[in-house]
């Protein structure tokens, strides 16, 4: 029996061969610029596809854009490829079918994450996804998901960070993971292997980036931010799962926000705030009006809120039903006229800032993954004609990162308004707290810690 040796070309660096050893059924890779990302995406559905023994194999890889895919794989695709057995290449479809070693014929096609209904009703033995923080993260749950059921295939996520995004949540909610094989390579890891990049390339690259920029870029770095990014990733990082006492904010009134789902698949929230405290969201997908209204009165019976700020631009239903039911709420127009007007060009700013400004006097926000996502997203810049204070506009947001930042909006609500409390304790509280030296404790609260 004769055998043939294909030679595709490849030749791993040390990193890429460290992942082929220890690859998993789910893998995420987090990997700075010019790591050689995507020549290991190619070359592992090569390998995969190649020594796949089921018949008919098929496998994927996915850019953020079908023209990116193109523009970045299809040749890398042709280059690796071009030796296999039988090998064809379809210009039209960028797919590459090729006789395995099983005798099977393979098959590797180039998709986007920008029309993920070229992808429905397939099925999958393994596949990538580049440049994953680009995506929304209805690609990966309900179209590549389901693809890889059938054939229990595997699949890459990789990419290059850029804020808190799928790419964030699948690589920090599984690094303890066991089923999953999770790495994270910065450049200052990787500098003295690849002979590509050198300190002398960083020095430069340093020059003419930001901070930011450089360790998002190269560092691999999840926390560093857009220079336009309202709401930094430091910012919330910190205050995620932080621990107050009770007494560090039960003097202060309780808020609730409540925003309105505007389309089919934006959620409505209910965020409780009390002083520096955010509890955890009430987050709700599909209720009509009177749905919300009715886990809105719930709410309402069960914090004994001070205000009730809901989003006038869609929750006229939601205001005019707790009102016809006997409960006080207060209607915000986002659009509407900021309370300072010299610096915010509208109340939708205003109210952002003010968790910005709130996270930096000590805010503490639940480790709730919808509202820490959607804190980080929204950029803002100064209107060129009054030089006030703007927030990118809401369709340009989602279609940024595939979904509205509601969670975040119904937030930024309980700062529509300064609040007084009601509560009759709120002097005997302040008179304590006033008192150099005196301190409210608890039996787990150490005073010196």
């Amino acid at each position: 029996m004769s055998t043939r040796t294909i030679d595709t070309g490849y030749r791993p660096h040390r990193f890429q061969t460290e992942f082929h050893k220890r690859m998993k059924r789910f893998n995420c890779l987090v990997m700075h610029r010019r790591c050689g990302k995507t020549v290991l995406a190619i070359n592992t559905l090569l390998d995969k596809a190649l020594k796949c023994d089921r018949v008919n194999p098929r496998y994927a890889y996915v850019a953020p854009l079908r023209t990116q895919a193109k523009a970045v794989a299809w040749d890398m695709l042709k280059q690796y490829a071009a030796n296999l057995p039988e090998v064809k290449f379809n210009e039209a479809e960028l797919r590459a079918d090729f006789r395995n070693c099983h005798g099977h014929m393979a098959r590797i096609t180039l998709y986007g994450a920008d029309n993920p209904d070229a992808m429905r009703g397939i099925y999958l033995d393994g596949g990538v996804l580049d440049e994953v923080a680009q995506m929304k993260p209805d690609t990966w749950h309900t179209v590549l998901r389901p693809a890889l059921s059938d054939r229990k295939g595997w699949v890459l996520f990789i990419g290059t960070p850029k804020g808190l995004n799928l790419l964030y949540t699948l690589y920090t909610d599984n690094l303890a993971n066991d089923a999953w094989y999770c790495r994270r390579l910065p450049v200052s890891e990787t500098v003295d292997h690849l002979p590509w990049i050198d300190e002398e390339e960083l020095a430069e690259a340093r020059r003419a980036m930001s901070e930011s920029q450089y360790r998002q870029e190269f560092e691999a770095d999840f926390a560093a931010s857009s220079d336009q990014t309202l709401i930094t990733i430091d910012a919330v990082t910190a205050a995620k799962g932080k621990h107050l006492l009770e007494q560090q904010y039960d003097f202060a009134p309780v808020i609730l926000g409540v925003d309105v789902a505007r389309f089919g698949d934006d959620r409505s929230s209910i965020v409780r705030r009390q002083g520096l405290a955010c509890f955890e969201p009430e987050i709700f997908i599909g209720l009509n009006n009177m749905e919300l209204a009715d886990k809105v009165t719930m709410a309402i019976d069960k914090h004994r809120p001070e205000a009730v700020f809901v989003d006038g631009g869609r929750g006229e239903g939601v205001i005019d039903r707790c009102r016809q039911l006997g409960y006080q709420v207060i209607e915000i127009p986002f659009g509407g006229t900021a309370r300072d007007v010299d610096h915010y060009q509208n109340r939708r700013i205003e109210m952002w800032d003010g968790i910005n400004k709130w996270l930096r006097d000590g805010g503490a926000l639940p480790p709730n993954a919808q509202l820490i996502a959607d804190l980080v997203v929204p950029t803002f810049d100064y209107n060129e004609t009054n030089g006030k204070k703007r927030l990118e506009g809401k369709k340009a947001m989602k279609a940024r990162v595939g979904r509205s930042p509601d969670v975040g909006d119904a937030l930024a609500l309980t700062f529509a308004n300064p609040v007084k409390t009601a509560r009759a304790n709120l002097h005997a509280r302040n008179a304590v707290h006033s008192k150099p030296g005196v301190y409210v404790t608890n039996d787990d609260y150490d005073v010196f810690a």
